[in-house]
């Protein structure tokens, strides 16, 4: 178990990398092929004109631009300062300044959440924690959609960041505890070996 202090180490040296490459980070993944998972939450989402969606870690805001160019009301939140400066002036949506370990979200106000690449830089001992408030913000039968790194349930630093590589079952474990239930799940990059497919996807129905 990692204490107060620990934690907030960590989430630092996690976002003081972040800070420290935005540029080149957004650089790498402005052109990175998301389709499926944009495909995937709106989906998940029961039907309605306009959705109001999260994206959790915007980042520099390439996904947050995807939603808003489709009419959604478009949210951002990152605790990259740097990545927040960068997404509110690419977008000129709303994005939130927040850590994923101290969040403070509205109740019942989104319609669905991506996080896409993010959630798998919560510690495990606080990922009850934080998948509660992420579920405590959405709308009922509102969608989270999540894509992580899969792993063997190891944890800790790569490099400079923090992270937690869990298995299907380990994750699935930990989101219907937060009181959500499964709509699907994929692995990617598409139409590749199991070997070849770094990437767990998922996408969870707020009960």
């Amino acid at each position: 178990m990692l204490d107060a202090e620990q934690i907030a180490a960590l989430a630092a040296r996690t976002l003081a990398h972040y800070d420290g490459s935005a540029e080149s980070f957004a650089g790498a993944t402005r052109d990175h092929d998301v389709s499926q998972n944009y495909a995937a939450l709106l989906g998940a989402i029961d039907p309605a004109a306009r959705f109001t969606i999260l994206d959790f870690g915007c980042g520099p805001g390439r996904d947050l631009a995807y939603f808003s160019s489709l009419g959604h009301e478009a949210i951002g939140l990152d605790g990259s300062a740097r990545f927040v400066a960068m997404a509110r002036e690419a977008t000129g949506c709303e994005v939130l300044h927040q850590s994923f370990l101290a969040l403070a979200l509205p109740p019942a106000r989104f319609d669905g959440i991506f996080a896409n690449a993010s959630l798998f830089h919560v510690p495990s001992q606080e990922l009850p924690r934080v998948l509660g408030q992420l579920h405590d913000a959405l709308v009922p039968r509102g969608v989270l959609f999540s894509s992580n790194p899969r792993g063997d349930d190891s944890e800790g630093y790569n490099g400079e960041r923090y992270g937690a590589f869990h298995t299907l079952e380990t994750w699935r474990t930990y989101v219907t505890a937060a009181g959500f239930t499964e709509v699907d799940h994929y692995y990617r990059p598409a139409g590749k070996p199991r070997a070849q497919q770094p990437w767990l996807a998922s996408v969870w129905r707020r009960d």
